[in-house]
């Protein structure tokens, strides 16, 4: 990548173009407007013709992408059982071809398979369900990497304006107990607090689909409130595949999630401050999740309906049941 850094586009290029700079100046424009790969590559054709000889422009998309590969980030499609019970990731479930639960087929069934339950060998498997993981720590690591945004990550602690106003969750009451609770965890500013949303969409636009795919975000609350919900600092590690909602089995989908963050909590991750100059065990938590009421419940793993819908007063919820109406109501509750 640092080759292709230093390369000038085409021999003697007075403008000081580079061949890694405009290849992906080129794709972000090609994605910015939705171009299709076929007329990417007859554009990139036609401007390699007017270009010199001897120039290093990517003759197709294929290429384009390899000059860039270096920059992206790690990425994990993890087989998934299509009922939902196990994801075939792990030392345990890795090589599995049947889920242990309901002993559904890890791949489709297709009609060209033999009765006997071999696959023709030039025939590549399709699973049956796929769950798409994008690792944390290493865009955590990238994060830090940066000069801004490594000063950026300690603005709750250093820059934060204290008036007694509620202008950021560093104000907040949960804020101040999480510090009280776990005073070594709160010593460093650049520990990261996340907030955890999901929720279910439909990506094909079609009002009458029940398609239901569901992105799980994360948040850094150490963000100014003006950056935070910015798109650029929102990651999504998990993005689970429909057509039919997780419900209850959402767990089951984040438990790469969770390994890390456990990682991130107990250990922390080796990583360096570009804006301190210094090596540093970053540790992060689950501050707070946000959701609509129905997918508490799934997160939670606790229900919301019927006699004990609050999931606050739990026990002590006020409800009654009519026997006419044939629901629960809570009479004693706002």
């Amino acid at each position: 990548m640092l080759e292709d850094h230093n390369t000038l586009l085409y021999p003697d290029c007075k403008q000081g173009h580079k061949k890694l700079r405009t290849t992906l100046e080129l794709l972000q424009w090609k994605v910015t407007n939705g171009i299709s790969d076929k007329a990417f590559n007859e554009i990139l054709s036609l401007i390699k013709k007017f270009l010199p000889e001897g120039n290093k422009l990517p003759a197709s998309t294929y290429e384009a992408k390899e000059v860039v590969c270096p920059v992206g980030l790690e990425v994990q499609k993890i087989h998934a059982c299509l009922n939902d019970c196990i994801l075939y990731h792990g030392e345990v479930n890795e090589k599995l071809e049947v889920c242990q639960v309901c002993k559904a087929s890890r791949y489709k069934i297709r009609r060209a398979d033999t009765l006997d339950g071999e696959v023709e060998p030039h025939r590549k498997r399709i699973p049956a369900k796929v769950m798409w993981y994008f690792p944390i720590i290493p865009r955590l690591k990238r994060l830090f990497r940066n000069k801004e945004h490594a000063k950026m990550m300690r603005w709750h602690k250093e820059e934060r304006k204290v008036d007694g106003m509620l202008r950021h969750p560093a104000n907040g009451s949960q804020w101040r107990k999480v510090d009280r609770t776990f005073p070594d965890f709160a010593e460093d500013a650049r520990n990261v607090r996340f907030g955890l949303s999901t929720d279910g969409m439909n990506p094909f636009g079609e009002q009458s689909s029940g398609h239901s795919t569901w992105p799980v975000t994360l948040c850094m609350y150490n963000l100014p409130p003006w950056l935070c919900l910015k798109r650029k600092f929102i990651m999504m590690p998990c993005l689970i595949q429909g057509p039919k909602q997780p419900g209850n089995n959402i767990d089951v989908y984040l438990q790469p999630l969770v390994d890390e963050l456990l990682q991130l909590w107990s250990k922390g991750v080796r990583m360096w401050d570009e804006h301190k100059k210094e090596a540093f065990d970053l540790r992060a938590m689950l501050f707070v999740t946000i959701n609509d009421w129905p997918g508490l419940s799934n997160l939670s793993g606790q229900s919301n309906k019927g006699f004990r819908a609050c999931t606050h007063c739990l026990d002590e919820t006020d409800s009654l049941y009519l026997r006419h109406c044939r629901k629960v109501v809570y009479m004693g509750h706002h």
